[in-house]
Parts: structure tokens; sequence; C-alpha cells
């Protein structure tokens, strides 16, 4: 599928599905605390997506680069995992201070949103503080970016803009177009292509900007175990931060807000 652009009918099923995977997220926040689980995390967000009636889009779901459909509801990242940890296969118990990422993705009236959190359980050291700060800084510079007639590549250079020296911003992975299935051009890279700028943003384009900051190296490892799980190649800490954005005739519109001041 190209680039597509979604019609009114469209961008209003995309911002009642975005305000309720919004606060579903909120709720699964709750659950990140020491002695919780991943699985607890997986658990409650499949009874959550029961009981709005929303489609668990990444349940059975089988990217390209995947050797077997996905199994869980929710990808549950801790620490070192950047994204794609599995929350039910080998459940991890949260530690005080652990950095947990949650990354989900809906159905809703047939339209798709994708977003993500991460969150510290219990107190957290400064160090992973500032990580999510960081991470957190790189994603709302993104979206401040994103307007119509500038191009993709205004994305990654708004995040390299605000990311400090010591982080990596994970190059191997990136942000893409969503709505009408998960995965839609344009791909949305977190750091600026050399000679690949992108294409121009127009109104109606709908976006998944998901920056993926590591302390220290940007470098990272795929499990080819269990073909999913991706890691800090060095061991560092990382945080992972997605919102669904919509291209408006003067900016961009975040589809996926929290529902809880911060």
């Amino acid at each position: 599928m190209g680039i597509t652009i979604k019609t009114e009918e469209d961008i209003q099923k995309l911002r009642e599905g975005g305000r309720l995977l919004g606060m579903i997220l909120d709720e699964l926040e709750k659950e990140v605390t020491p002695g919780a689980t991943s699985l607890d995390v997986d658990d409650r967000a499949a009874e959550l997506l029961e009981e709005h009636e929303l489609e668990p889009m990444i349940l059975g779901y089988q990217p390209s680069f995947a050797p077997r459909p996905y199994p869980a509801v929710t990808c549950v990242s801790v620490n070192d995992v950047v994204v794609h940890g599995i929350p039910n296969e080998e459940p991890v118990t949260f530690k005080d201070g652990d950095v947990v990422s949650i990354d989900l993705v809906i159905g809703y009236q047939g339209m798709v949103l994708d977003s993500a959190r991460t969150v510290i359980a219990g107190q957290g050291s400064e160090k992973a503080k500032e990580l999510l700060s960081v991470t957190k800084n790189a994603l709302y510079a993104a979206i401040k970016a994103v307007k119509p007639g500038v191009k993709v590549s205004a994305i990654g250079a708004a995040e390299e803009a605000v990311v400090p020296k010591g982080y990596g911003i994970v190059e191997d992975l990136c942000g893409h177009g969503v709505g009408y299935s998960l995965h839609e051009e344009p791909q949305v890279p977190n750091y600026v292509q050399k000679g690949n700028p992108g294409p121009v943003l127009r109104p109606g384009m709908v976006l998944a900007i998901e920056p993926m900051i590591v302390q220290g190296s940007k470098d990272v490892v795929f499990d080819t175990e269990d073909g999913y799980t991706v890691r800090s190649k060095d061991g560092g800490l990382t945080a992972h931060m997605e919102h669904t954005v919509l291209i408006t005739e003067s900016g961009s519109e975040i589809l996926t807000p929290s529902q809880v001041a911060r």
C-alpha cells in the first residue's frame, strides 16, 4: 500500500479510536509496578480491548522479518529491550527501577492506531528518568515539526536536534504510515537519511511517529531465536514512545493522547 490520504469520515473514526487507545495505555501504565509481570500487562490489555470491542492488531500478525505470527496482544519491552518484547512466553517480573515500554496497536471500525509509552516501575534512577525525558522531548519535537509542505526528513532532523550526546537514536527501526493497515508508506526514520529526504507531507496523511532512544550506542541486535525481540547492542537502557499523528491543514494533531494530565 502506498501513501494514503484519509477522508473526513476516516479521521473521525481515528479520533474516536485514538482516544480509546490513549485511555487504555493510561490504564496499562498502572500495571507497571515492582512484582507485577509483563503477562499482567498483556492480560489487562486483552481485557480492555474486549471491553471496548477493539481488535488486537498485532496478535497473530506476521511482519516480513518474522519467522512466525506474533503471539501476544502487546509488546512489553524491559530495560535493554528496545521493541517487540514478547510479554507472554517468558514473562518478566518487574523490579524497582525497571524501564518498561508498552506498545499497543488497535483496530477500531476498520481503522488502525498505534501508540507506545515508556514508564518506570517504582521509583527509578535519575539515569532512567533522564532517558524518558530525552525520549519524550524527541517525540514532541518531531510532532511539532510536522506540517503540510515539509518532507518526512523534518521528523528525524527535529529528533536529532534535541537528543543530547551520549544517547543513540536507533536507525534500524522506524515509524511509518498507519490508518488503513498497520504498516503503510511512508517510512518515518528517526534520523536524517542523507540523500533521502522522503516525500512531502500532505493534509490527511497519518503517521506513527516513534523515537527509540538508547543510553549509549544506537546499534541493536535482533533475537533470532524468538524472531522478534530487539535489544541494544551494548546493553544500554532504552525507551520507545509513539503517537499516531494526523497531518492537518495547518500542522498536526495527536490522535492517541493520554487522558491523564502530565
